[in-house]
């Protein structure tokens, strides 16, 4: 089980991504007011915490939503495991769809660490049911399919 520590949006593309306590994740949308919400496979992207302290302690001066992480969660290592992979917050379901993601010809992470963790261990998944996830919720896997 994991426990989420951070969550992330941004109300327009391109912006670095800001905390809020609380959010409403919209069915087959994603995270309500969140610029990369939509129709399509990468609704709400996840990210380790664990991952991004190894990354801060290579000398990387990273705040939560830096990689354009949605969720930050503690307890869980996302890239291994398997795209179809359902986690449980509450109501709130989700559906692993995605594993990494090329980063952008800009991105300022890589640009100035020469490494970003998002392209290998950040995860996406579609918003199965919708409902409210909070800082501190508890995220549990409920379905792998191996």
């Amino acid at each position: 089980m994991g426990r989420v520590v951070a969550i992330c949006v941004s109300e327009r593309k391109g912006t670095e991504k800001h905390t809020v306590e609380r959010a409403e994740l919209v069915e087959d949308w994603g995270i309500k007011d969140d610029a990369h919400a939509g129709k399509w496979h990468r609704q709400v992207s996840l990210l380790n915490l664990e991952k991004i302290e190894a990354f801060r302690a290579r000398g990387a001066e990273v705040e939560y939503g830096a990689f354009g992480e949605n969720l930050v969660v503690e307890g869980i290592d996302f890239a291994k495991l398997p795209v179809g992979t359902r986690f449980q917050c509450g109501e709130v379901l989700l559906e692993l769809t995605q594993i990494g993601k090329k980063c952008h010809s800009g991105c300022a992470i890589f640009q100035r660490m020469g490494d970003c963790i998002m392209p290998r261990e950040g995860v996406f998944t579609k918003v199965l049911n919708g409902g409210f996830i909070s800082v501190g919720d508890n995220l549990e896997i409920v379905e792998q399919n191996l």
